[in-house]
């Protein structure tokens, strides 16, 4: 990707990275059009936005590219990492890896056994705030050797976190955007709701939509926590009930 390092392009890029989380919150796109804007504003290599489900006590990953060891350990042990507590208060921006003191790092077994391995060297962890002070989620950017984002990139991730806030927590809403259509859920998992109905198994809804059994699993992981749901066939009948059906 391009890097961007004048105050001028970073600013114009948060622009699109605060449209993107704008239409979100309304709706109309997915998360993973976020992280596509703010790869624009900070060159990473991995990054997520996760929704804090507080029920469950863990975090959905809305979307990312972190392997699968590393989002699994975002989902399910980074609330409890040392560093997790530093990061959580909405008080503070978001806080990069060059400036976490050894000494922490060296008792998070987030960064030796998850981020180290994958060679990061920098990034951002960013916990994300509603308006009435509730803890939503988490924005993570990862950057693999020495390359440090410019000073402007840092600060505009801080700015951009009520806007970040507010696309992550309308994915926990449950409520309807448009006929059928239930708020949170990405195009592709709408397509894996509507092939619940079906009655398929994970490795048909695979083919059918060209993608691997593990990934229709991970989407349907996503959907029942995002709907709160407690299995498949719960959301199978809310599908039903919204009228969403599979392309014939």
């Amino acid at each position: 990707m391009a890097a961007r390092h004048s105050t001028a392009d970073i600013l114009d890029a948060a622009v699109h990275v605060r449209e993107a989380a704008r239409s979100v919150a309304a709706g109309a796109t997915g998360v993973d059009t976020v992280l596509a804007a703010l790869s624009e504003v900070v060159e990473h290599d991995h990054a997520s936005l996760t929704r804090w489900d507080p029920r469950r006590q863990r975090h959905a990953t809305l979307a990312g590219s972190y392997p699968e060891a590393a989002t699994s350990y975002i989902e399910t042990r980074l609330h409890r990492d040392p560093v997790f507590s530093v990061l959580h208060s909405p008080a503070r921006g978001g806080l990069w890896l060059g400036d976490v003191p050894g000494e922490l790092l060296a008792v998070s077994p987030g960064f030796q056994d998850v981020l180290s391995p994958l060679g990061v060297e920098d990034g951002v962890a960013q916990c994300l705030f509603a308006a009435d002070g509730r803890y939503v989620g988490m924005l993570n950017l990862s950057i693999r050797g020495r390359h440090r984002s410019p000073g402007p990139a840092r600060a505009v991730v801080t700015l951009l976190t009520e806007s970040l806030a507010a696309a992550v927590a309308s994915c926990g809403a449950g409520t309807e955007r448009g006929p059928g259509r239930p708020g949170g859920l990405s195009p592709r998992e709408l397509e894996v709701l509507a092939e619940l109905t079906t009655g398929r198994t994970n490795r048909q809804i695979a083919e059918r939509l060209h993608v691997t059994p593990r990934t229709v699993g991970t989407h349907i992981e996503h959907i029942l926590a995002k709907l709160d749901l407690p299995n498949r066939a719960a959301a199978a009948a809310r599908a039903v009930a919204w009228g969403i059906t599979p392309d014939r």
